[in-house]
Formats: C-alpha cells, structure tokens, sequence
C-alpha cells in the first residue's frame, strides 16, 4: 500500500519520535522513507549571521539543516533509506512540494510547534492536513 513515504521533521526534538512512527509503517509495508526540511530563516539568528550575503547564509542554513537530516537518516534501516530534501522556503510549501515530486503514497508530520508564531499563525502540520493531495500521518 505504501511504497514511498515522506517524513516532514523540523529538527526538534520531536523528530526522532516522527521518524520512528513513520520506520514502523515503512517495516510494515517494505516502503522507502525520504525525509524532508524546510528552512527558514530564524528569528533567534545569531547578530553575526546578519553580515553574511543572502545566498551565504542561505548556505549556511541549508548546510546545517543536511547535518542534521543525515544524522535522522543514519538511524533508518539501509533498506528503507531514501533520499534527504532540505530547501529554503515556508514549511507546508516545501513539504507539499516534495511530496508531489516524489509521488508519495503517504506524508508523516509532528503535530504542532510550540512556538508563539505557530499558535498566532496556526500550525505546517494544519496547513499540510488541510492542503494535502495524499494521505497524511500527523504524530503527536
């Protein structure tokens, strides 16, 4: 039923337990998991980072976004591993748009952040839920 499975994680500390969640449906359905990281500037962005160009700190951020993607790969089995997506852009875009590219059966989301943005503006888990063209996994 699931071949190709997209794993949205935001670098939290939640994104281990999403991760988790979505190995267990690719162990049970022998699918291919991608992961997935969209980046954004952040608002606690170090006063340093502001002297960069916007194509360095872009860069910068992507770069530092795969270290941490790979680190979350190097915990899935050789046998489901798929492929890493990081790209700068807003959460739910990015993700709907990877999930479009792969045609993935399936898109495995944390939650919620817990951030004040997140409760003012409502949450990429929402928006994916609510734009979703597949089916989507929403981990608590």
């Amino acid at each position: 039923m699931y071949k190709s499975i997209l794993v949205a994680v935001d670098g939290s500390s939640r994104a281990p337990g999403v991760l988790e969640h979505a190995q267990a449906i690719a162990e049970r359905f022998g699918a291919t998991l991608h992961l997935c990281r969209a980046v954004n500037i952040p608002l606690s962005i170090p006063a340093e980072a502001w002297t960069l160009s916007g194509d360095q700190l872009t860069s910068v951020l992507i770069d530092s976004a795969h270290a941490d993607l790979d680190k979350l790969a190097a915990t899935i089995p050789e046998a489901h591993r798929g492929s890493s997506i990081c790209e700068l852009g807003k959460p739910a875009f990015v993700i709907e748009n990877a999930a479009e590219r792969l045609n993935a059966d399936l898109v495995v989301i944390g939650s919620h952040g817990y951030g004040a943005l997140d409760r003012v503006l409502g949450t990429t888990a929402a928006r994916v839920v609510n734009h979703a063209t597949r089916p989507t996994l929403v981990v608590r």
